[in-house]
Parts: C-alpha cells; structure tokens; sequence
C-alpha cells in the first residue's frame, strides 16, 4: 500500500498485526493492547471535532467514561451560569459575554480532549503500538517514558 503521508516505512509490517501497513497521517498515533489485541488509531492534538460536536466525538469512539465527564461538567456548568441569572439581562454586553462564557467549555475540552481519552487507554492497558507513535505521544506529553 502506498503511503500518501510519507511518514512510514512500509517494509516495517508485522504479520500479525493487520493494521501495521495502515499509512495515518504524522500526527495521528496508534496504541494497542497487547492482551485483546484492540488497536486504536486517534489524533494527538487538539480536537476540532469536540470544539463543533461536544461530547459526540466520544460517543463515536465509545469513549463512556470521557463523555459522561464531559456532560457533567457541560451541565454543572450550564446551570452555573443560570444560576447567576446573566441570560435575563437583555443588552448587548451580557449577551456578548454569555457568549464567551458558553464557548468556554468547548474550548477547554477541545484542547484537552485527546489527552484525556489516550490516557485513558493507558490506563486501561493501551500503549503505542511502534515507535513513531512512541514519540509522538512522549513529544506531546501523553505517555511517560
């Protein structure tokens, strides 16, 4: 299979892992784990998809514990800012500023997002699965060394 990232070495497959050819691009990382032998394949970095879709990007990567934290917090939030009553105020300052303030959390949980669910993974028992990945995810300071 040709590489259109050019970021591997194809003649580096391992026989027993089907997706060990699968070109990803630079900076996506896979991690498996040894005892299933479930291979994931997720983006180091910030998640666009969480900033536009909330919690939905982990709902697709069955994500559980991640989306339900993710919704606590969007709704703890939601009705911190109902509780201070600044949606009743109808001038153009409030509602600039309740704008800022609902973006917030997509902001944050986009930055933080892909760091949460791969060390999730490693805590569940993942870890990258070649070396490219290794240093990716020790070069963005997911995996320890």
């Amino acid at each position: 299979m040709q590489d259109p990232f050019n970021n591997q070495n194809n003649s580096e497959q391992d026989p027993n892992d089907p997706f060990s050819g699968l070109p990803i691009p630079p900076n996506y990382a896979r991690i498996v784990n040894k005892e299933n032998r479930q291979v994931r394949i997720a983006k180091v970095g910030v998640s666009w998809t969480t900033f536009f879709f909330g919690p939905l990007p982990s709902v697709f990567r069955g994500d559980w514990y991640n989306f339900a934290l993710m919704l606590v917090i969007d709704v703890a939030y939601g009705l911190l800012l109902s509780m201070l009553g600044l949606e009743v105020v109808n001038t153009d300052t409030a509602s600039n500023l309740m704008l800022i303030l609902n973006v917030l959390p997509s902001i944050i949980f986009s930055i933080f997002y892909n760091m949460m669910y791969f060390r999730h993974k490693f805590y569940t028992g993942y870890e990258p699965a070649d070396e490219r990945s290794k240093e990716l995810l020790v070069k963005a300071k997911y995996w320890k060394d």
